[in-house]
């Protein structure tokens, strides 16, 4: 499979793409511009900024939107007023990176440090009642975190390991009996990821110019090209929630090194997802 360039070049390093429940389209984020995108119908990219840096986007349960920023968490209500939550933690040489919500309604987000040194990110939760805490700790570029359909199991990203993982989850435990699900290689990136409806797992891999599936028993089944190779996060949507929808990075490049990348993609999958899950405070 290969990929087709959706837009123009619309993010300097393009992260998180959700499809919004009330059909309002796509939403993905230029996370180091501190912006969130939402790419209507016609094609047109409006942009809303949220902070110096907007990490991940997830719906309100009740409408609205919970954002993860730089150092902690923005609440918006379905008028657009927003309510910046106390920040997780004070230092400014660590910031948020990726993350999703639970099938309890718990928004969790990973961070990393900008220079990606070994060990200096953790994983947070914030709850529906605002409260904030870490979970885990001895992250290093944490990315990817997304459940299966049945909420049983969640897969993750610790890039610098350079392999996708797999949690056992449920309310009161959390993520726990954490293992590896595959183990691409030792050169290999994988980041953002998505899980669709059957349980298949698809993995951005950033250096690498693709999104590859894997079946919920970690067997390679899919491959999809990209035209550009800092591949970044991928999302299920569309009207029947069967197109894969990639968002890719220029970070770290030169002017003109590579004329489509920043811009999004989009595949005909040929599997549906599943509706994104919601924050329920």
């Amino acid at each position: 499979m290969r990929a087709e360039q959706l837009t123009d070049v619309v993010t300097f390093h393009g992260e998180g793409p959700v499809w919004w429940p009330d059909s309002s389209g796509l939403r993905c984020v230029d996370m180091l511009a501190g912006d969130v995108l939402t790419l209507g119908g016609d094609g047109a990219v409006r942009r809303t900024h949220v902070g110096d840096v907007a990490a991940v986007v997830r719906p309100r349960r009740g409408g609205g939107a919970v954002f993860a920023v730089e150092r902690g968490f923005v609440l918006e209500d379905p008028d657009g007023t927003r309510a910046v939550l106390d920040p997780v933690w004070s230092d400014p040489g660590v910031r948020m990176n990726e993350g999703g919500c639970d099938p309890d309604g718990r928004f969790w987000c990973g961070s990393m440090a900008y220079d990606q040194a070994p060990g200096a990110g953790a994983m947070y939760r914030l709850d529906p009642d605002g409260s904030a805490r870490e979970v885990f700790g001895g992250v290093t570029v944490s990315n990817g975190l997304e459940w299966s359909p049945d909420g049983s199991t969640a897969y993750y990203n610790d890039t610098a390991t350079h392999r996708i993982d797999v949690f056992d989850y449920d309310r009161e435990g959390g993520l726990t009996g954490r293992r590896p699900f595959v183990a691409p290689g030792a050169d290999e990136s994988p980041d953002g990821l998505t899980v669709d409806a059957e349980g298949g797992v698809w993995v951005a891999f950033y250096g690498g110019g693709q999104v590859r599936r894997y079946d919920a028993g970690g067997r390679l089944d899919e491959v999809v090209d990209v035209p550009t190779p800092q591949v970044t996060a991928c999302t299920l949507g569309g009207p029947e929630l069967d197109q894969l929808f990639i968002t890719t990075s220029r970070q770290g490049m030169r002017p003109g090194d590579d004329p489509l990348a920043g811009a999004l993609f989009m595949v005909d999958a040929g599997v549906r997802g599943r509706p994104v899950r919601d924050f329920a405070g």
